[in-house]
């Protein structure tokens, strides 16, 4: 990119992660989920500043998914992190995440999806629109029930590391067309 050039791709970017952490933050101030909101979270494990136990860095080497609902604690959104309390295994475990890590936030109550795909090069610039997936499923059925199949009660994704099914949603998909 030039220096004539507006950098488009990361103002973008960083709007959206915006919006995460603003969500995040707005439950954290409330204490709680409200309704039935729950959000799935993917994110990349070996980007500086994750913080995880060393047996999920081991078997989730690459990438892994956590659930909000119902068993998380102490909630904390920071200007570039978010800091939360999971239960691996009945055990209680601190994990940092920082938002320029997150792949994916999806909550299937109401319909609302953020898919980001390397968005943040390692000291935190953006990348090029090229790397930013837009492929959408069928329903958010499709995308809901392939999160559930590879999220286990605990908050971890169920089968291989490598396996590669879960699916890329734009909020696109969810807007109700409206008619002529």
């Amino acid at each position: 990119m030039s220096e004539d050039d507006i950098d488009y791709d990361g103002l973008v970017q960083g709007a959206l992660l915006g919006v995460v952490r603003q969500i995040l933050d707005t439950i954290a101030c409330q204490g709680g989920l409200p309704g039935e909101h729950h959000f799935y979270i993917g994110f990349r494990t070996r980007d500086e500043g994750v913080v995880l136990p060393s047996a999920m860095r081991e078997r989730y080497p690459d990438e892994m998914t956590i659930v909000l609902q119902h068993r998380y604690w102490n909630l904390q959104v920071f200007d570039d992190r978010f800091e939360v309390d999971l239960s691996f295994n009945q055990k209680r475990e601190h994990l940092v995440i920082p938002f320029r890590a997150i792949t994916g936030f999806v909550d299937p109550s109401v319909q609302f999806a953020l898919q980001f795909q390397d968005h943040m090069g390692a000291v935190g610039e953006a990348a090029d629109l090229a790397s930013i997936e837009t492929s959408v499923p069928a329903t958010l059925s499709d995308a809901q029930q392939s999160a559930e199949a590879n999220v286990k009660s605990d908050g971890l994704p169920d089968g291989d590391p490598g396996d590669e099914t879960g699916k890329v949603v734009t909020l696109d998909a969810f807007r109700k067309k409206r008619s002529s």
